[in-house]
């Protein structure tokens, strides 16, 4: 048995036994390596170093009760591989080398998957970078497509509890026709500053509004904003936002649950009116909000629920991760169970 404390993992790196790896050359993709290294060698000269051409997938496979594990909505993840690759000029990893790759690591490292009940999942990270060498500013001509996984706890150390974030008006995560939409390190490297700021200011996270006006709310933070009213369930509609899969899953639920679902600008004004408020993701799921301040305007906004998250959140929370744990029919069918 592994000697981990799985009740309260962090969401950070624990080395596991092996990862798995597919190289780009010569116009095809070669077969899957196993690797129990940490390691990769890299030209000096290659393209994610010098150029950005770099994407990632953030994922998670849960244990269930019935001892079976499930990976969730793995086809959207590589969807938005693919899109992300084809936005910034990578060659795309096929589907079924995609789902090849993380079911095998997966298994590989299967005594890593945290046990039911601890609230705890495997973080699974695709990777993808240009290891082609080049001077000049173009796409490489040959790439690196790797999973490592590793399990985790909550993103946010508060856990499903509401935590408070600052609105960001001297830093802006990526342009209106920028690379906003794709999954691409050059976004989170945007972001830092103002996470940094927020942090050392006492704030979880930063919510970032439209680069064009500063009008309308963009992403909170590494993740998606929502908010409640009444019965609606209301996100931000931008193309600078990432799509998230877990945003898309909340809206199908709310949707199961009867609620009106809107897609659509939501202007900072608005904050003033939401019932709840959150932030979504694959890493923190739901991290409800109970306080976001726009200091360069003095204003404050407050969810308050005593200490705890809206009923709205904590439901839309408990039936995602019903799911996910198998603990719920899956209608939607969106698990896939590692054979």
């Amino acid at each position: 048995m592994l000697d981990l404390d799985w009740k309260n993992l962090p969401f950070g790196y624990v080395k596991t036994d092996y990862n798995v790896r597919s190289y780009f050359r010569d116009g095809k993709w070669g077969e899957l390596e196993v690797s129990s290294s940490e390691q990769i060698s890299i030209h000096i000269a290659a393209t994610a170093i010098h150029y950005g051409q770099e994407a990632f997938e953030g994922m998670k496979a849960f244990r269930g009760k019935d001892g079976k594990i499930r990976i969730f909505r793995w086809e959207e993840n590589a969807k938005r591989f693919v899109n992300s690759a084809k936005g910034i000029m990578m060659e795309p990893v096929p589907h079924d080398l995609f789902l090849k790759a993380i079911t095998t690591v997966i298994k590989l490292n299967e005594r890593f998957v945290p046990p039911y009940g601890t609230g705890a999942s495997l973080y699974l990270r695709p990777l993808l970078i240009g290891t082609g060498a080049r001077v000049g500013v173009r796409p490489a001509d040959e790439y690196l497509f790797m999973v490592f996984v590793t399990p985790v706890g909550p993103y946010f150390k508060e856990g499903f509890k509401p935590v408070a974030l600052r609105i960001s008006r001297d830093h802006d995560r990526a342009a209106p026709l920028g690379t906003g939409q794709f999954k691409v390190g050059g976004n989170y490297a945007a972001s830092l500053s103002a996470s940094v700021e927020a942090s050392q200011a006492g704030y979880s996270s930063v919510l970032f509004l439209d680069a064009k006006e500063k009008k309308y709310i963009d992403e909170a933070g590494p993740a998606n904003f929502f908010g409640i009213k009444g019965n609606k369930y209301i996100t931000p509609k931008s193309d600078s936002i990432l799509a998230s899969i877990t945003n898309k899953s909340l809206m199908d639920i709310a949707r199961d649950m009867g609620m009106e679902v809107e897609r659509r600008p939501v202007p900072v004004e608005e904050l003033a009116e939401f019932d709840e408020v959150g932030a979504c993701g694959t890493a923190a799921v739901i991290s409800p909000i109970c306080k976001i301040e726009d200091h360069k305007v003095g204003k404050v906004y407050t969810y308050c629920h005593d200490g705890e998250a809206g009923p709205v959140s904590t439901k839309l929370y408990k039936r995602l991760q019903a799911i996910q744990y198998g603990d719920e029919p899956d209608i939607f069918g969106w698990n896939y169970i590692v054979e």
